[in-house]
């Protein structure tokens, strides 16, 4: 009911204010359970894909949303809890990890759309990371449910990472056919297969959004970003300290008993010479 509420007031308000296109609607099921396997560029990559579809789609959310103090805090749990979204505590590294595909499973057999980003992570620039294998073939291969790649165009431009107010631009959606994984229900303990079920809906994905694809973790991908941005930062302050030292050193001294050219006593090449009588 008030998932109801939440789609009908905010899904329409999105719609009406970013006008997002779809591709591929056709492609999710009008019932029965489905894994939607998306990119992820941008916080708001949970609000429109909802917000085009007909059916409720559950994704996973970390447990400070719905545990905030206050009136504020009550507030963002009770708007998180009605746009479809589930606590889960990710603090604990492989308990967390855990706990998420285990909320996962339950809504695929229970018969619901369960949401699911295989990189784990929004993209840092754009580009198309490598895909967990955890969350998304373990959920596929104990449920047996069909996985629906999606991609999400452009989303990253309406709201760029860190801007909380989005830019009016029209974002889009593609919807990838359904991929079947059936034949490995049950295998889900084994990483090759695991990892093959992963590989092959990022490669969907890429075919749909047209990204740049690079073969390592996005979370790597953005230690890395974060050490280089520290480098530079680091080497402009050095080379910023070696210009002001520079500006603030004391002219050059002559060394001791010595002359300074241009001062009486120089010898006969300073300014003046020629006028000096000879002894």
């Amino acid at each position: 009911m008030i998932y109801g509420a939440m789609k009908l007031s905010i899904g329409s308000g999105l719609k009406l204010a970013f006008r997002p296109w779809v591709e591929g609607l056709e492609n999710i099921p009008a019932s029965g359970p489905a894994i939607l396997a998306s990119n992820h560029l941008s916080f708001s990559d949970s609000f429109f894909l909802p917000a085009v579809l007909d059916r409720k789609v559950t994704f996973v959310a970390k447990a400070e949303y719905f545990t905030s103090p206050g009136v504020k805090g009550r507030l963002t749990a009770a708007f998180f809890k009605g746009v479809g979204q589930l606590p889960v505590d990710r603090s604990g590294g492989r308990g967390a990890a855990e706990a998420a595909i285990k909320a996962g499973i339950e809504v695929v057999q229970g018969g619901g759309l369960f949401g699911i980003y295989p990189e784990g992570t929004r993209s840092p620039d754009g580009r198309l990371y490598r895909g967990k294998p955890g969350g998304l073939g373990r959920v596929a291969l104990a449920t047996g449910a069909p996985v629906i790649p999606i991609a999400m165009i452009d989303t990253e431009k309406v709201q760029p990472p860190g801007k909380v107010v989005p830019k009016l631009l029209r974002p889009g959606i593609r919807i990838g056919k359904p991929l079947d994984f059936s034949r490995y229900q049950g295998m889900e303990e084994d990483r090759y297969i695991l990892r093959s079920v992963t590989d092959e809906v990022m490669y969907e994905i890429m075919k749909l959004s047209g990204q740049e694809y690079v073969d390592i973790y996005a979370t790597v991908a953005k230690r890395q970003i974060a050490e280089a941005e520290k480098a530079e930062k680091a080497a402009a302050k050095a080379a910023e300290k070696a210009a002001k030292d520079r500006s603030g050193e004391a002219p050059a001294k002559a060394p001791d008993g010595a002359v300074e050219p241009g001062t009486p006593g120089a010898g006969s090449s300073g300014p003046g010479a020629q006028d000096r009588p000879a002894a």
